[in-house]
C-alpha cells in the first residue's frame, strides 16, 4: 500500500507485533478508558484492546512523524481474510446474508479511532485516504462496518436512529439486519415530529463522514452492553459514489 505523504503524519500497515500492540493500546485508551467498553480479551493490565479477530485483519496505523507514536487506528477484513478468521466480527451482530450473497467483493472497516489530541483535524482525513488506497488495491465493491453511539440507552438516540431509518436505509440488495437477540428497532420518532438536524448533529463525526459519502445503514441497531454500545451498520457501496469520490476510491485523486 502506497504511503500517504504528509509533512505531520505517515500512514502504513501495520508489520509486526510491535505495530499490533501499538494499535491495541490506542484502542484500549479510547474504547476503553475514554468510553468505557470492555471484551473478553482485553488485557487491562497491559492496556490492550483485543480479541480473536486481531490476527485476521490488516492494520492501518496513522504516525506522527516527529515522535512515531500511533494517533490513528483502522482494521481492515477483505474476504480472504476473513475466510482464515471464521467470519467477519459484525456476523455476531447483524445477519450480513444480503452482502455475502450479492456477489460483490465486501470488506468490514471496524475499530476507527485517533486520539483526543488530534480530532477534528487532518488525522482522520489521511485514515481515509489510505483506506482508498487500500480499497483500491484490493478491489473492494462494498465497505460495511459496525458504527457506535455510546452507551446502551434509547432514549437520548431516538432521533438519530429514526433520522437513519427514514433516509438512510439501505436498498434490500444491501440490507443487513440486527440479530433478534438484541434487536433494537430504530423507527422512533415520526417524520412529522423529527428534528433533522438536531438528529444528525447528535450522530458520531465517523457515522455522518459515511453518510456524506453515501452510506447507508441496515436495518434495527444492535445493543451491546459488553462494549457499552448502540451499533448500527454502516454499508458503503462504492459504485453508488459520487464521480468525485469514486475517482479517490479507485485510487485516481480527488
Amino acid at each position: 500500500m502506497t504511503r500517504i505523504p504528509s509533512d505531520q503524519f505517515d500512514v502504513t500497515l501495520a508489520t509486526s507485533t510491535e505495530d499490533l500492540r501499538a494499535a491495541q493500546r490506542l484502542r484500549y485508551d479510547v474504547f476503553i478508558t475514554e468510553l468505557g467498553g470492555s471484551g473478553p480479551l482485553v488485557d487491562h493490565d497491559t492496556r490492550l484492546e483485543q480479541d480473536r479477530f486481531d490476527p485476521f485483519y490488516d492494520h492501518l496505523l496513522l504516525r506522527e512523524k516527529d515522535s512515531g507514536a500511533v494517533i490513528g487506528v483502522y482494521r481492515l477484513m477483505h474476504p480472504e481474510n476473513a475466510l482464515k478468521a471464521g467470519g467477519y466480527y459484525c456476523e455476531a451482530e447483524f445477519d450480513l446474508s444480503p452482502l455475502l450473497a450479492s456477489g460483490r467483493r465486501v470488506m468490514e472497516l471496524g475499530r476507527s479511532c485517533v486520539r483526543a489530541d488530534h480530532r477534528g483535524g487532518m488525522a482522520m482525513f489521511h485514515l481515509w485516504s489510505a483506506l482508498a488506497r487500500y480499497v483500491a488495491d484490493h478491489r473492494i465493491d462494498v465497505l460495511f462496518g459496525a458504527a457506535s453511539f455510546q452507551g446502551t440507552e434509547i432514549a437520548p438516540i431516538a432521533p438519530s436512529l429514526s433520522l437513519l431509518h427514514q433516509r438512510h436505509l439501505a436498498p434490500p440488495d444491501l440490507r443487513v439486519r440486527a440479530h433478534e437477540k438484541a434487536f433494537q428497532n430504530m423507527d422512533l420518532v415520526a417524520k412529522a415530529d423529527l428534528d433533522a438536524r438536531t438528529a444528525m448533529t447528535q450522530m458520531p463525526s465517523l457515522m455522518k463522514a459515511y453518510l456524506r459519502s453515501g452510506g447507508y445503514v441496515g436495518e434495527g441497531a444492535f445493543v451491546d452492553h459488553a462494549f457499552n454500545t448502540v451499533d448500527v451498520c454502516l454499508i458503503l457501496d462504492t459504485a453508488r459514489l459520487s464521480d468525485r469520490q469514486a475517482r479517490m476510491y479507485k485510487g485516481q485523486g480527488a
